[in-house]
This record gives C-alpha cells, sequence and structure tokens, in this order.
C-alpha cells in the first residue's frame, strides 16, 4: 500500500471513530479487523493494556483526536510488520465503486451486529451455522449482474471496508453460482443470504460448501425494498 493509500486509510477509520456515537466499540470493532489484541494494541501504543480495555469498554472518557490518531496508525503500523495483509486488503477497496444495479447496499456498522439481529431483518432461515456469530457490515448485491460483469478483483471488492461481514445475493433461482463464486475469493465472508428462495429451492450442494468455508448460510424470501430499510437501522 503506498504512503498516501495508508494515510486514507487512517483518516477513514479515524473519523469513523471520533464521529461514531460510541467510540469505544468502534475503536474495538477495527482492532479486532486488524486482528490485533489489546496486549499488542498496548504494546505499540507504549500504554497498559487497561487503558486500551478502559476506552473500549467506555469506562475511560472517550479518546480525542490526538488518541484516535496514534491508535489508527498502531493498527496500520502492527499489521505492516506482520506483512500488510490487512493493507493491501483495505488498498482494494479505498477507491472501489459499483454500480446501483450490481450493488444495492454497501454498508459499515460502527459496532459488531449479532447475525441473529440481522437475519432476523432480512427474516431468514439459517441453514448452516457458521463459525463467528457477529458481523461488522454488509454487502447486498443483485447475484445476476455481479457474476456476469464483475471481474474477480471486483469480487473482492464487494467485502467494503471489514471482511467480517454478511453478504446478501438477490435473484436467486439455487444459489449455485454465487456459492461457487465465493470459493476463489478470499476470505470468506462471516454469513451468506441467498434471497429470493426458500430451503426448498435451495442448490443441494449449498449446505456443504457453507460448511467447507465456515460460513453462516441462510435464505430468506422477503420483500427486499423492507429489508433494504430495516437492514439501514442496523
Amino acid at each position: 500500500m503506498s504512503q498516501r493509500a495508508r494515510e486514507e486509510l487512517a483518516r477513514r477509520i479515524a473519523g469513523e471513530i471520533t464521529l461514531s456515537d460510541d467510540p469505544g466499540a468502534t475503536l474495538r470493532k477495527w482492532r479486532t479487523d486488524f486482528d490485533v489484541s489489546q496486549t499488542d494494541l498496548a504494546g505499540q501504543l507504549g500504554v497498559s493494556s487497561s487503558v486500551v480495555s478502559d476506552y473500549e469498554s467506555g469506562r475511560r472518557e472517550s479518546p480525542g483526536i490526538g488518541v484516535v490518531r496514534r491508535t489508527v496508525e498502531a493498527l496500520i503500523a502492527i499489521d505492516a510488520d506482520r506483512g500488510g495483509d490487512r493493507l493491501r486488503q483495505y488498498a482494494r477497496v479505498i477507491s472501489a465503486g459499483f454500480e446501483s444495479d450490481v450493488v444495492l447496499d454497501l454498508r459499515e456498522y460502527t459496532t459488531a451486529v449479532p447475525l441473529s439481529t440481522f437475519h432476523d431483518a432480512m427474516d431468514a432461515t439459517e441453514i448452516v451455522a457458521g463459525e463467528r456469530d457477529r458481523i461488522y457490515g454488509h454487502t447486498v448485491i443483485n447475484s445476476i449482474q455481479a457474476i456476469s460483469r464483475l471481474s474477480s478483483e471486483e469480487f473482492y471488492r464487494l467485502y467494503g471496508q471489514s471482511t467480517n461481514r454478511a453478504l446478501v445475493f438477490t435473484n436467486v433461482t439455487r444459489g449455485e453460482s454465487p456459492l461457487v463464486a465465493l470459493r476463489v475469493v478470499t476470505p470468506t465472508p462471516n454469513a451468506v443470504v441467498l434471497h429470493g428462495i426458500d430451503e426448498d429451492d435451495l442448490w443441494d450442494h449449498a449446505a456443504d460448501l457453507a460448511r467447507a468455508d465456515g460460513f453462516s448460510l441462510a435464505v430468506a424470501d422477503r420483500d427486499i425494498d423492507d429489508a433494504l430499510e430495516d437492514l439501514r437501522d442496523l
């Protein structure tokens, strides 16, 4: 990632934390997404782990912009020292942009949302339980347009700023195409919802693929506009 891209990423993350209604929870979200422990972050900042814990839990007064900036820079520095996997991921999405007929909605949450809450908003039925039960964002995708028009690189950018998210594929008939397409994208999302079908319509091998890759798989057939309205309240 170039220095300019790193600065843009740092600015975006710092802005999200600073403007959040719950800065501590949003800080925790980004620390978790970077896969950095409180101990490692504290070591990079030169403070005790309890300081990081207090900020994230709200026991300490909300961090000012200076603390936020140093914390974000510490997360980026830790990832760079580890090889920069997260930085390369975010570099792919900083300039991401999609036509509205491909991506119906792409949102990041300020705090983790239980997957059950997301499923309730979609009126979704879970077929396979995944390895992770919380998400930090969602992307709602027109499966036909996405599969027919997007390159593998563009398909990857559907993740937005966090791979710990739910992907909703609309206009699904069996679910085979989007699930096969996901097999070439690493890492996999936390959850996939196939919209427009019920359990009886599902591709025979869908559940096996979900179990193999460790993500939650659900189906839903609620009116998509109504579902999008409720998803925007998450």
